[in-house]
């Protein structure tokens, strides 16, 4: 299964992947109406430690804790991709405080949100690896 890669030597620290993510989960077209004086919520976030800067997205565990641990059944693996069904999510943001990677965070309605590989968007790529200037982020399969 492709998954998103990050290489960290590449990564610009622009922020552009946050901003394509959060455009293509917005279901808006233009970014400027759908970012414009918004406070954003992306799917990915960029990381710097002081050294490094790099992004974190879910990784599409094979065993992942975050489906276990929510007591909504709210997670699910669908072809390999875990996905939120954002009808049975609680709040509970159990997610949250289970993902070793911190890649699921809460969106703006305080439900939890994690990388779905931008596969309800139908694209051939996550918006966050189209978006990046350096390719620092690909999507591949490893």
């Amino acid at each position: 299964m492709k998954r998103v890669f990050v290489n960290e030597k590449w990564c610009l620290g622009c922020h552009l992947c946050e901003y394509n993510c959060a455009l293509a989960n917005s279901g808006i077209n233009d970014m400027v109406k759908a970012l414009k004086d918004q406070k954003i919520f992306p799917r990915i976030r960029v990381e710097d430690n002081g050294k490094i800067m790099y992004a974190v997205s879910c990784r599409h565990c094979t065993d992942p804790i975050c489906t276990k641990s929510c007591i909504s059944g709210a997670l699910s693996v669908k072809d390999g991709a875990i996905c939120i069904d954002r009808d049975k999510c609680v709040g509970c943001l159990t997610c949250i405080l289970v993902c070793p990677y911190g890649a699921v965070s809460t969106s703006k309605t305080g439900l939890a949100q994690k990388c779905e590989l931008c596969l309800e968007n139908a694209c051939a790529s996550p918006a966050c690896v189209k978006g990046c200037p350096n390719k620092a982020i690909v999507f591949e399969e490893r």
